[in-house]
């Protein structure tokens, strides 16, 4: 197979990746065959699952707008995998110019486009780390050179814990960062949702689990559990697209099998 130039040479081209595959879903042009054949596999056994990344992505949106009409100018995106159209800083910066975004990957396509796209942007950044690991990512040189955290930050977890097992503590991983955070603060969680499975989506977890990263389903409590002592704001944890929905996001108002909350650090 002939290697694309922007992929980095310690890519894995055999096998899919998360990263990609989302990317796929959301008609990004950085992702391999591999990645493509799993996501059609995907979509076959789940034929929601493109809109379930469009849903996420109009989410995204709107959440950094919700954070930006409250003052916050600075975020942190935890798991951002590859940047495609409205990516946190496209929608911060449109707010407000110098609003300073970091984003925060594992996957060297994701940090290697990630780099590329913002190497003109001086307010915002990538740093390549395990989200897993809330002490690294918070002590990053690069990252403290962009965020104060002495005022609030707009901290993104979106569609991310659901790779994070149960025996990792998601909940104390959460906590790690919080910790961190001036009041006024807000983390912002989406989360792949338990729900009745049927044969189709249960084949399409089962997809995941072969891949490099399997999925954890979580129920609408065991997400809410996630913010420990943070103050969920309204409507608390709902589906993505009953959070504080917007007629202008073109993913439109149907219901997909993930769930949405913003909480605040008081």
């Amino acid at each position: 197979m002939e290697r694309p130039t922007w992929a980095p040479d310690d890519v894995n081209a055999q096998r899919p990746s998360v990263a990609r595959v989302y990317d796929y879903y959301l008609g990004g042009s950085h992702n391999f065959a591999v990645d493509r054949e799993f996501a059609e596999e995907v979509m076959r056994a789940a034929p929601d699952a493109r809109m379930a990344a469009q849903q996420n992505r109009a989410f995204l949106r709107r959440a950094v707008r919700y954070l930006c009409d409250l003052g916050i100018r600075q975020f942190i995106d935890l798991g951002s995998g590859i940047p495609t159209v409205g990516n946190v800083h496209e929608v911060a910066q449109a707010v407000d110019p110098t609003a300073k975004v970091v984003y925060v990957d594992l996957d060297p396509v994701a940090y290697a486009h990630s780099r590329a796209i913002l190497v003109r942007n001086p307010h915002a950044t990538v740093v390549r780390a395990d989200l897993r690991r809330p002490a690294e990512v918070l002590g990053d040189p690069l990252l403290r050179s962009h965020i104060d955290f002495d005022r609030p930050v707009g901290l993104l977890m979106v569609a991310v814990l659901h790779f994070v097992p149960d025996e990792e503590h998601p909940a104390d991983i959460v906590a790690g960062y919080a910790a961190a955070l001036a009041p006024g603060s807000h983390v912002v969680v989406s989360h792949a949702a338990t729900d009745e499975l049927d044969e189709g989506k249960d084949r399409a977890l089962n997809l995941y689990r072969r891949s490099s990263t399997s999925v954890v389903l979580r129920t609408a409590e065991e997400v809410a559990a996630l913010f420990g002592p943070l103050t969920l704001v309204e409507p608390g944890v709902v589906s993505l697209s009953r959070w504080r929905p917007d007629t202008s996001d073109e993913a439109g108002p149907a219901e997909t099998p993930g769930l949405a909350a913003v909480a605040r650090r008081d």
